[in-house]
């Protein structure tokens, strides 16, 4: 073999190892892009999946609160079918009640309320006042005119009536009450007061004795309770007489109406 038959030689080898090589490097790199591309295309359909496992559950949960929600409508428009059922029942029940029954009820409520009412009302008791002392009147009630007093020597008003009596006569309960107080006043003298009933209360004045009845004694029209004197100081210079006043529920009233 020449000289150039073996250089020859040797660069048939060189460029079939270079192709070899090539050969080689290429089917390396190809199977790993192969075995790369395999991987992520892997991976992208498991993550692909995932998300339509996900977008799954998503559809499903709205799917049951459709449901649910279907569910309890159901539930309350089957509920106040119920109770409009129950209710028309009831009111056609209610509607059934005869007429008679009713109206019996009625009377029967109105007769007891009747009776109640008839039973709670009590008539006032009917006071006859009586002249507490026998005399004429010598002094009127006085309260929107003015009348002359010869004890004061001026024109004054004057709260009852002056019935003229003697000294010691004897002076009575004008109707049954009991005996509130006994006391003498600086003006009018020793003087006794009896509540009585429907709201009136009765001053005896210009008496001489009080012993024949005590405090909180309940007497009875025309019982002794005193006796005629002078003790009033207001009054000294007057005739003998009883000074009588008379009280309506607190207000001054002129016994001239009252006494009988």
């Amino acid at each position: 073999m020449g000289r150039r038959e073996y250089y020859e030689e040797q660069k048939l080898k060189k460029l079939v190892y270079v192709f070899a090589s090539v050969l080689i490097i290429s089917v390396v790199v190809f199977l790993t892009v192969f075995v790369m591309y395999n991987k992520k295309l892997k991976e992208s359909s498991n993550q692909s999946l995932l998300e339509l496992g996900k977008m799954s559950e998503i559809v499903s949960n709205e799917d049951l609160e459709e449901t649910s929600f279907s569910s309890d409508k159901s539930v309350n428009s089957s509920n106040n079918t119920i109770k409009n059922e129950v209710t028309n029942t009831a009111s056609k029940k209610v509607n059934k009640v005869p007429v008679e029954a009713v109206v019996e009820n009625t009377v029967v409520e109105n007769t007891t309320t009747n009776e109640i009412v008839e039973n709670e009302v009590v008539e006032p008791k009917e006071l006859i006042f009586g002249a507490p002392v026998s005399g004429e009147i010598i002094k009127d009630f006085a309260r929107d005119t003015l009348i002359y007093s010869n004890t004061l020597e001026e024109w004054t008003i004057h709260n009852g009536i002056d019935i003229k009596a003697d000294k010691m006569s004897v002076v009575v309960a004008s109707e049954a009450g009991t005996v509130e107080s006994i006391k003498n006043d600086p003006r009018y003298g020793l003087t006794i007061t009896i509540a009585h009933e429907n709201g009136f209360k009765t001053i005896y004045s210009n008496l001489l004795t009080t012993e024949f009845v005590t405090e909180n004694e309940v007497v009875e029209k025309g019982q002794t309770i005193g006796t005629v004197g002078e003790s009033s100081s207001f009054e000294i210079a007057d005739e003998s007489h009883l000074h009588f006043e008379m009280y309506k529920d607190g207000e001054l009233v002129n016994p001239t109406i009252y006494l009988k």
